[in-house]
């Protein structure tokens, strides 16, 4: 077991980041990487010029990596946003002009995870009146990824860094997965368990594992603290990711970590020599 055993691909939009959009899945390649994700790489256009998508889908084949990984339109990611799908008014809207477009670029691609964010509670709003939005929303999402064949992840993130996002555990998480599970009744919400989400909220992460990786459709990590390469912090990712696998995730591991002050070709030394 251990690092070798793991399925890792890196996550485009945190690194390479110093790198133009359409070179970085080169540059993955080039490290080594067989495989990519992304956030929704336009974050002001949840509909995109088509040669924009031709574009990127051409870098991503170009490269030969594979896509394993794509967020829906998110609003401002990173910055203030945390998704958009729960937001009244003109971020919904967006979320769902985005909703086949994504679909549709990640079948493109043979990408079958495809990633909802919640979003943050809105000042004046009725918490239950967002929760209704979101999971209408969400239908909309589970529907369009059925239709190509993906899977829909519903992710928590943590309480410090995202204080308005109503979705910071794994048991809200997991709860939003089996609501929606029940709703539309196609069985393809799944967890996406983030190792440095969950640590940074105090989860006990053996425990979360044990309880939910029959349940996670997708797994990203980076350190903690510091939100860094493996390392870094002081979380023990090798034996996590081998719990994992033992009880039975056999999917993609996403780096999702900053490289801080060096290049990201430089941060991938933790890992296994890879031939």
């Amino acid at each position: 077991m251990g690092y070798s055993d793991q399925r890792f691909d890196v996550n485009l939009s945190i690194l390479f980041t110093e790198l133009p959009l359409l070179e970085r899945p080169a540059a993955a390649a080039d490290a080594g990487f067989t495989a990519v994700e992304l956030w929704w790489p336009w974050v002001d256009a949840p509909t995109p010029e088509r040669s924009a998508l031709d574009a990127l889908r051409r870098a991503i084949e170009d490269a030969g990596v594979q896509l394993v990984g794509l967020n829906f339109y998110a609003g401002q990611l990173p910055g203030p946003d945390r998704g958009a799908l729960s937001i009244p008014g003109a971020e919904s809207e967006r979320f769902r002009a985005n909703v086949d477009v994504a679909a549709d670029f990640a079948r493109s691609l043979g990408c079958t995870a495809l990633n909802a964010l919640y979003g943050n509670r809105v000042e004046g709003v009725d918490p239950a009146e967002q929760d209704a939005l979101a999971l209408e929303n969400l239908t909309i999402a589970a529907h369009a990824a059925d239709r190509v064949g993906a899977v829909l992840l519903i992710e928590a993130l943590n309480a410090p860094e995202s204080p308005l996002c109503p979705i910071v555990s794994s048991d809200k998480a997991v709860e939003v997965v089996d609501r929606l599970n029940a709703t539309t009744g196609l069985g393809n919400a799944r967890f996406l368990m983030d190792l440095y989400h969950l640590a940074m909220n105090g989860e006990d992460l053996p425990s979360v594992i044990a309880r939910y990786a029959d349940r996670t459709g997708h797994v990203q990590i980076a350190d903690n603290p510091g939100r860094g390469a493996p390392g870094t912090g002081s979380l023990p990712l090798e034996e996590l990711l081998d719990q994992l696998r033992k009880a039975g995730y056999d999917g993609w591991v996403g780096l999702e970590y900053k490289a801080g002050d060096r290049p990201s070709a430089d941060t991938f030394d933790w890992l296994p020599a890879r031939t």
